[in-house]
C-alpha cells in the first residue's frame, strides 16, 4: 500500500530545516499523547486515593482479573521507587506537546525525532515487561495500563518511521515499513490471545 506525499515526513532544507511530518502521523502522535496522559493521570489519582485510604477500591477494579488495585499494590508498579504512572505523565506530556507541534506544522530536527524514538522504544520495552508481569506474576490486568499499552506500540511505529526515514531506501527497511501496520495488527492479536489464554478459566465462567 503506497502513501501520498502528504502522509510522509520530508527532509529539511536550508530554507526550512527540520523534518516535516505527514498529517496522519502528526494526528496519531497527538491522539497518543492525549490518551496516554489521561490514563497516566487517572492511575496517579487512583494511587493517591489508595495512599490516603488503604481501603479505597479504585474505580478500575471491576472483577478479579480487571483490577488495577491488585496491580498498583505490587512492587512492579513502582519500579524506580515511585509510581510508574509518574513516568507516564512526563512521557505522554512530551508526546502531547510533540503532537501539537507536529500538527501545527513545526519542523523539528531529526535528532529530536531520533531521541523521541529511542525514548519510545524504552517505553515499549518497559510496557512489555509490565505485560509479562501482569499476566504471569501478578495475575491481574489494569485497564488504564492497557490504554498505555495500546497507544505505545503504534506510537513506536509512527515515531520510528519518522526518525528512520533515511533508511527506507534499504530493501529490508522498506519491506518492514510497508508491512508495519500488518505487524502491529499481528502484535495486538498476539497480546489478545495471550490474555485470553492466561485468564481463560475466568473468562469461561462468563460465557
Amino acid at each position: 500500500m503506497t502513501e501520498t506525499s502528504a502522509e510522509l515526513d520530508e527532509p529539511g532544507t536550508d530554507a526550512s530545516p527540520g523534518v516535516g511530518v505527514g498529517r496522519a502521523s502528526a494526528l496519531w502522535i497527538l491522539i497518543a499523547g492525549v490518551l496516554g496522559l489521561a490514563a497516566a493521570m487517572a492511575l496517579t489519582i487512583e494511587k493517591i486515593e489508595l495512599l490516603i485510604d488503604p481501603s479505597y477500591v479504585p474505580t478500575c477494579s471491576i472483577n478479579p482479573v480487571i483490577s488495577c488495585g491488585s496491580v498498583m499494590s505490587t512492587p512492579q508498579a513502582a519500579v524506580f521507587g515511585f509510581p510508574n504512572s509518574l513516568i507516564g505523565v512526563v512521557a505522554f506530556t512530551l508526546t502531547l506537546v510533540t503532537g501539537v507541534l507536529a500538527v501545527a506544522g513545526v519542523r523539528l530536527p531529526r535528532w529530536y525525532w531520533i531521541g523521541f524514538a529511542v525514548g519510545t522504544l524504552a517505553g515499549a520495552v518497559m510496557v512489555h515487561w509490565l505485560i509479562f508481569e501482569s499476566l504471569y506474576r501478578i495475575g491481574a490486568l489494569c485497564p488504564y495500563c492497557m490504554v498505555v499499552w495500546s497507544v505505545t506500540i503504534p506510537l513506536l511505529v509512527v515515531v520510528g518511521s519518522i526518525a528512520l526515514r533515511p533508511l527506507h531506501a534499504n530493501a529490508v527497511a522498506a519491506t518492514i515499513y510497508q508491512w508495519r501496520w500488518s505487524i502491529v495488527a499481528l502484535w495486538f492479536t498476539s497480546l489478545v490471545l495471550l490474555i485470553l489464554v492466561r485468564f481463560w478459566e475466568y473468562w469461561s465462567t462468563l460465557l
